[in-house]
């Protein structure tokens, strides 16, 4: 595997001497300041990529290139909008990328509900929390046809979690889940996320796949001409939520995807953690079945508690199974002789970032600690398996 971590540009607490010293070799990012759906400059590109590579780092991996919204509900600008999307391509690949991330979850990226969850050894952890979900949407958002959404046991639930919350935590809860977490593409208010709510009304989980199989269909034969992989992340968390579909969520999703729109440029972000919320999701088995499409790996563990609540584990600990991952890996690595991209995904805080600004998910010295085991794990396997470790 070629070692990466995400940067998240020159605002980044985590500067790149550090990722550097960390061990990595590659960097993971993104123009953030470029709003969606706008052209990304060759010139802003290359005055990026410059700036890393003066660190003595590589990118050549970007996430993400975001889908407006516009394009997840075939808008009257979709036109233009797969044309912007058509020419960023084309900047990047004149500038070396070849990998772009992106995803095609409706209006929230990433969801947590927890930013600072402690865990018994004090590192603070991700956590989402289903009831906590439930509790915003329907007494604080209050959606129209949200308790349409949930069972009677949740429901109750969710009424007693926000009845027991005083006003500044139910406040924080909102800021949490739609304000925009690091990499997101959009925040919102509770009232703008209403307004964006409507905007999918009428866009079930079939039609959403018919959009997803479009922008498939319009780009990738560009992606194809360049030479960039175009890979895909899971939904997560991989279950609907607020009312929205969701539809990059299991296996059996990202095979169909494969199987409509089969060019080589269309492949996997293979996250471990978002499709590992899922028990269904036999994730070193996915790497088998699909392995030539996975482009880009996100490597992390989540631990799957009751009534649909999970926190980050350790990268080495929690439901991943991350040394059958990691062997799977492996074998896709010595079957198609290339080196797949990295990167330790949502660390822990911990140590002194404990008492450090830090980007939630994106503290140092957590990744840093995933990033050491996942590059041991790896030469373990290397080394049993009679290759070079």
């Amino acid at each position: 595997m070629t070692q990466t971590m995400r940067w998240f540009g020159p605002n980044d607490p985590v500067r790149l001497n550090a990722i550097r010293q960390a061990g990595a070799t590659g960097i993971v990012t993104a123009l953030h300041e470029v709003p969606n759906g706008a052209v990304w400059a060759r010139e802003a590109i290359a005055a990026r990529k410059a700036e890393i590579e003066a660190a003595g780092l590589e990118w050549r991996v970007v996430e993400s290139l975001p889908v407006d919204e516009g394009i997840k509900t075939r808008s009257a600008d979709w036109d233009r909008l797969i044309d912007h999307y058509r020419q960023s391509l084309t900047n990047l690949a004149a500038c070396g990328i070849d990998v772009v991330t992106y995803n095609f979850m409706p209006l929230l990226d990433w969801t947590r509900t927890d930013l600072a969850w402690e865990l018994p050894d004090g590192a603070r952890a991700l956590r989402f929390e289903a009831v906590a979900v439930a509790a915003y949407d329907l007494f604080i958002l209050r959606r129209p046809g949200a308790a349409e959404s949930y069972d009677a046991a949740t429901h109750e639930a969710a009424e007693a979690r926000y009845a027991a919350m005083d006003e500044a935590a139910r406040n924080k809860l909102e800021r949490t889940i739609i304000a925009g977490l690091p990499g997101s593409e959009e925040g919102f208010t509770s009232a703008q996320f209403l307004a964006a709510i409507d905007t999918y009304a009428g866009i079930d989980a079939a039609r959403l796949r018919d959009h997803h199989v479009a922008f498939l269909e319009a780009v990738c034969p560009v992606a194809d001409e360049l030479g960039i992989r175009l890979v895909v992340h899971p939904d997560d968390p991989p279950f609907p939520i607020f009312g929205l579909p969701r539809v990059v969520s299991t296996e059996g999703d990202v095979a169909d995807l494969f199987a409509r729109v089969p060019h080589r440029s269309n492949g996997l972000c293979m996250c471990t953690g978002s499709f590992g919320v899922r028990a269904d999701n036999d994730l070193p088995g996915m790497i088998d079945r699909l392995g030539s499409r996975v482009g880009f790996l996100h490597l992390r563990s989540v631990r799957r508690e009751p009534n649909g609540a999970f926190h980050e584990a350790e990268h080495l600990g929690g439901n991943a199974e991350m040394a059958a991952v990691v062997t799977a890996v492996y074998r896709l690595s010595v079957r198609e002789g290339r080196s797949i991209p990295m990167r330790p995904d949502h660390g822990h805080q911990m140590l002194d970032d404990l008492n450090r600004e830090t980007n939630p998910g994106y503290s140092l010295l957590g990744r840093m600690r995933g990033l050491a085991e996942l590059r041991g794990l790896e030469r373990g396997i290397a080394f049993a398996s009679g290759g070079a470790a």
